[in-house]
């Protein structure tokens, strides 16, 4: 029979016959707090980077730094707030109207790598990350060259 237990970060996890579920990889790197500081680190690089900046057309980073917040808390396991606020992510979908070429992907990722490295999370985990990171940069870019 199954059960239903929350976890404390508002998660609804199931367990079979009491036995907790193994943690996500979500609550193995500490969850909110660690993927608030990944994202506020690489929106840092973002803001003074002259390739990346002009793709985020608002004027504030704020907004852009909440929604990957939220996709990457929920991608690894955390709660479903991305969702639950904007559906879907279609990713390749919403990054359409932006030139999204070999440069930009370095860029992306080199203020990604700076942020994961700060972060000092295990080697396990910190590549089990890093290898996600650079597939959806890969599966970004929309424009040769």
């Amino acid at each position: 029979m199954s059960r239903v237990a929350v976890c404390d970060h508002g998660r609804v996890d199931q367990t079979e016959q009491g036995t907790p579920q193994p943690p996500t990889f979500f609550d193995q790197v500490g969850g909110e707090p660690t993927f608030r500081r990944l994202v506020h680190e690489f929106y840092r690089g973002v803001a003074e980077d002259p390739l990346l900046r002009p793709m985020y057309p608002e004027q504030d980073l704020g907004p852009a730094e909440e929604r990957l917040t939220l996709f990457l808390m929920q991608y690894w396991g955390g709660p479903r707030t991305y969702a639950d606020q904007r559906g879907h992510p279609r990713l390749r979908m919403r990054h359409m109207p932006f030139a999204v070429d070999k440069a930009a992907h370095d860029a992306w990722l080199s203020h990604m790598r700076t942020a994961v490295d700060g972060l000092k999370l295990a080697p396990e985990l910190e590549q089990q990350l890093w290898d996600y990171l650079v597939y959806a940069a890969d599966s970004m870019v929309n424009t040769p060259g």
